[in-house]
């Protein structure tokens, strides 16, 4: 067990080799992710075609992200109280937080299987989909929404061990799901010509499996932390810190994807090329936002442990560190993306139109990834310390709102790729700059920790 705390406790060591050394894992497991999804992009456009690559990440993509994006953001809240629980040494209390925010997450996914199941046709016709891709984005949706109360408690259970200090796990069980979902998408999709319905079965084959082995490490014996049936259930304690922290963190994700769905909609009435070429580029500079989130996720985790410990010189040095950390590896994905972006294309689709509008497309973001750097880092030391409200507002005005508005305006005048595309640059530059304006003032700081109240 002192083997294991030592492992998993942030509050203690060199700031920089903690974070990198717990920051690595996670990185890895998104990229894998990616690589993944890269994958799974190759199969359905070079063997199902481009109007199935549009029906899988075009409309119905952003339903989900919309649907279950709102939860699992918010699994964000149960992690910091987690975290904070953890770093302040209250193992009388661990096991009980963990229960609870399992139980909760478990719930939700029935819920919105149930959602999912009734409401897919109407949303894809609200979000003007192309009307040769509807077919396969409803049956594709419909198959998907039946494994999301695993998708859940798999997101739930992977934020717990990484706010226990855990992020070889989760990045180890990952790696598996992912390497049996590629197996799964080759012989349903190429061998037996399931299509659309072969890559969502097999989305949800891996999930059901990665949710058991994270499942199965949370109740194994010999640790501090161990999930046993008489800890589920719902304790209002806990639930009240997480949805004081997680509504915010699901508000902000559910304007995201708000403000995506609008974009979406802008994005289609630019023809099935523009919707797949949009769909394709979020699978090659994905690469970009896994690393990018992986910071985020192990910078909120080093804090909030911390935060409960407080530690609040190693939040501050975690800061900075985190800054030099996103900030490199934002400019070496930058340059290798661009560098890499036509020949990686064209093994994904033999679609020449959906390459050169897919490179066109990543020239207008990659180069100026730069810019969101402090939105990332700010925004997760603020959510480990357990302020939500206000840098979610922040976001939310800055970001989504703005994005919103643009659409309305310069987008509906120029009607272009470009002026579509620019408001991305402009969002996140406006809202790095009063992020760093509330951050300077210092209040959030001197919060009351979570297990204090």
């Amino acid at each position: 067990m002192k083997n294991t705390r030592e492992k998993t406790n942030l509050t203690e060591g060199t700031v920089w080799k903690k974070l990198l050394i717990f920051f690595l894992p996670i990185a890895a497991g998104t990229i894998i992710q990616q690589l993944y999804n890269a994958v799974d992009g190759l199969i359905v456009g070079r063997f199902v075609g481009t109007s199935a690559l549009a029906a899988v990440g075009g409309s119905s993509a952003q339903i989900i992200n919309v649907l279950v994006g709102f939860f699992v953001a918010m699994t964000a809240g149960a992690s910091v109280i987690i975290g904070q629980i953890y770093g302040a040494g209250r193992m009388q209390d661990l096991n009980k937080a963990i229960g609870t925010s399992i139980t909760v997450m478990g719930l939700v996914g029935l819920g919105l299987t149930a959602v999912g199941l009734v409401a897919s046709d109407g949303m894809l016709r609200l979000l003007n989909t192309p009307e040769e891709t509807i077919e396969g984005a409803a049956l594709y949706l419909r198959i998907y929404f039946l494994g999301v109360p695993f998708l859940m408690v798999l997101n739930m259970e992977s934020s717990i061990l990484r706010a226990l200090g855990d992020s070889f796990h989760p990045f180890l069980y990952m790696v598996v799901g992912c390497v049996l979902n590629i197996i799964l998408d080759t012989v349903f999709v190429i061998v037996f010509g399931w299509g659309v319905a072969g890559v969502a079965i097999a989305t949800v084959a891996a999930q059901i499996v990665n949710t058991a082995l994270l499942t199965w490490l949370l109740t194994r014996s010999g640790q501090e932390y161990r999930l046993s049936l008489r800890d589920m259930g719902i304790k209002a304690v806990y639930l009240t810190n997480m949805l004081r922290l997680g509504i915010p963190a699901g508000l902000q994700s559910l304007m995201y994807s708000i403000s995506n769905m609008i974009i979406q909609v802008a994005v289609n009435s630019l023809g099935t090329v523009v919707v797949a070429s949009w769909a394709m580029s979020g699978k090659t500079d994905g690469f970009y936002w896994a690393i990018s989130n992986a910071i985020g996720a192990a910078i909120t985790s080093f804090i909030a442990q911390n935060y409960g410990a407080g530690r609040h010189d190693r939040v501050k040095q975690c800061v900075k560190q985190g800054l030099i950390l996103h900030f490199t590896a934002t400019v070496i994905a930058s340059a290798v993306l661009m560098l890499v972006a036509v020949p990686a294309l064209r093994l994904l689709t033999p679609d020449e139109a959906v390459v050169e509008t897919t490179y066109q497309v990543m020239s207008y973001f990659v180069p100026y990834y730069f810019t969101w750097v402090l939105v990332e880092v700010l925004s997760a030391v603020l959510r480990g310390a357990g302020d939500a409200v206000y840098p979610v507002a922040i976001i939310g005005i800055g970001i989504c709102l703005f994005r919103v508005v643009w659409i309305a305006t310069v987008f509906a005048h120029f009607g272009t790729l470009f002026s579509l595309c620019l408001s991305y640059t402009a969002s996140w530059t406006i809202t790095s700059v009063v992020l760093v304006i509330y951050y300077k003032k210092g209040g959030w700081i001197n919060r009351r920790r979570l297990v204090d109240r």
